[in-house]
Formats: C-alpha cells, structure tokens, sequence
C-alpha cells in the first residue's frame, strides 16, 4: 500500500474524485456568503472560528476571512497530529483556504450592508446558507476547520459525544458575542446555530420521506400478496410471541414512499382486517429489489 502522503495518479480518473472536489468547492462558497452576505452585517457570532472573527472584526476592524484563517493555523496544525495526518489534511485545507479566503474576497464584490437589514432574517438564512455549505462539505468527507477539528480531537481523547463539545464550544462564543455584541444578538446567534445544524442534517440525510412499516397478522401469505399485487413492494417476515396470550404470530416488515402510506393500508385490510399495523419514519432507504413495475407505471403517467 502506498504511503498516505503520495499523490495517486489515478484518483484524478476515479468520478468520486471529481464529485467530492465539486461538494467541498461549492460548500466552501456557500459558507463564505452565509458570512459575507449574512452573518457578518447581521453582527451574528454562530460560535466556532467564523463567530469569534466577526467578534474581532467588531471590536479591531481586521478582515474576517485572515482573521479565520490565522485563528485555524494551530487547529490545522493539531488535526494534522491527531486525526490523521495527511488523509486529514488535504480536503480540510482546501476547504479551508476557499473558505477563509473566500470571505475576504467576495466581500469586496457584495454589498457590505448584506442582502437585508433585519436581524431574523440575517440569522436564519445565513444558518440555511451556511449548514447547506457544511453539509456538502461533510457529504464528502471532508471537515470546515475551526472548532470542529477541536470537538473531534477531544471526542477522541475524553469519548464525550461531538454534539456535546459543539454545545461547549460553540456556547463560549455565544457567550462572548453577548459581552461584545449585545444578548439580542447572542440569541439570534443561537437561531442561526440551530438552524444551520438542521440545514446541514437535510443535506447529509435527506428529507425524511422514506416510511418503515410492521405488520402483525395471521395471514401472512395473503397479505404478503396484496402489498406485491398493489405496490409491487415486497416484504421480510419473521415469527413474532405475543408476550400476553403466548401465540405465535408473523411480522411483516417494508419501507415505503409517503404517497403509498393510504393504498398499503387498504391493501392490508382487505386481506387481513384484524392485523396490526405500525407506520414509522425513517430518513433514508437503499438496496432492496428494484421495483420494475412500479417504475415503469411512474413513467407512463407522466407521459400522460
């Protein structure tokens, strides 16, 4: 195997190269406007590095974007030691340097007053702006820098959870945009946080569209059928105990689109009326068998 730190040639071939390179550039551009266009007129600190720059921009003048950037050298520096060396360093750098430096950059060519004057706004679009930016960036494995290097360095040295360390860091930020900025803006801070990791979980995750469904009947041929005839969806069963009357019944199990929710129900009472059915959510759902006919009937009636 070749050493971590050499440059294999045939990465530039390989599609997923190409793919990554085009999330962590178009995340470290989001991230940079979220400041830009956001944050930085809002006077909004949302914790990490980018909070504790806007809060010394506030207080000396001095750009943002060096001022995150000088602010992640030492950080850089420690992830480098701890996580990972040079398999860390290549996509956190990049990312960093686009971001960082991108700040400043496209500061001169925006409006420095931002897109709005109201603080609400600045608060929650620069949190959708800047979590969709982080989401690409983590889509491809890479990391943003600042306190997340920081959180997944001491995770790793204490096993407290990251979103725990997020709180600390993120909340010493908050804490001296308060002092610096005033508690309005601390609070509006806190906004634009809870909205950026909502934002930056969508784009990792996706929408939760994907339905998880139990069925517990004694007929599981016959229901088993009525889901295949209506929904072409199969099914997995295994042999479920009432704890209480001690009988042995079957456990259906499938996931489904929200749309099929109602006709899986019919399906389902029409074979068995007394089964028991639980629908439940859940965010994504890959593999399975390719539904052909279902696929095909989604065509024809777009066609029409």
């Amino acid at each position: 195997m070749a050493p971590a730190h050499k440059l294999n040639p045939k990465a530039f071939l390989n599609p997923a190269f190409w793919r990554n390179l085009t999330y962590l550039t178009i995340g470290a551009g989001l991230l940079a406007l979220a400041i830009d266009l956001f944050l930085a007129p809002g006077e909004i600190a949302p914790g990490g590095v980018s909070g504790t720059a806007i809060i010394v921009n506030k207080l000396t003048g001095w750009p943002i974007g060096l001022m995150m950037f000088a602010l992640n050298l030492p950080l850089l520096v420690l992830g480098f030691r701890h996580l990972g060396a040079f398999s860390f360093l290549s996509r956190t750098l990049y990312v960093v340097l686009l971001y960082n430096l991108g700040v400043d950059a496209l500061a001169r060519w925006l409006p420095p007053a931002g897109l709005t004057g109201d603080v609400l706004l600045n608060a929650l679009y620069g949190g959708v702006v800047g979590g969709i930016g982080t989401g690409l960036v983590y889509r491809a494995s890479g990391s943003i820098g600042g306190t997340d290097i920081l959180a997944r360095i001491l995770q790793r040295r204490s096993g407290v959870p990251v979103s725990q360390l997020y709180i600390l860091t993120d909340g010493l930020v908050v804490l001296a945009a308060a002092l610096v900025l005033g508690w309005d803006k601390a609070l509006y801070a806190m906004i634009s946080i809870f909205v950026w990791g909502l934002a930056a979980d969508f784009i990792l995750e996706g929408p939760s569209v994907v339905r998880t469904v139990f069925i517990i009947t004694d007929h599981p041929q016959q229901v088993a059928q009525a889901v295949l005839q209506t929904l072409q969806l199969g099914l997995t069963a295994w042999v479920g105990r009432g704890m209480y009357t001690g009988d042995e019944r079957s456990v259906l199990f499938c996931t489904l689109n929200r749309a099929e929710v109602s006709s899986l129900r019919e399906a389902v009472a029409q074979a068995d009326p007394a089964a028991f059915l639980v629908v439940g959510q859940g965010h994504q759902a890959t593999g399975g068998v390719i539904r052909r006919m279902s696929l095909e009937r989604t065509q024809r009636a777009r066609r029409k």
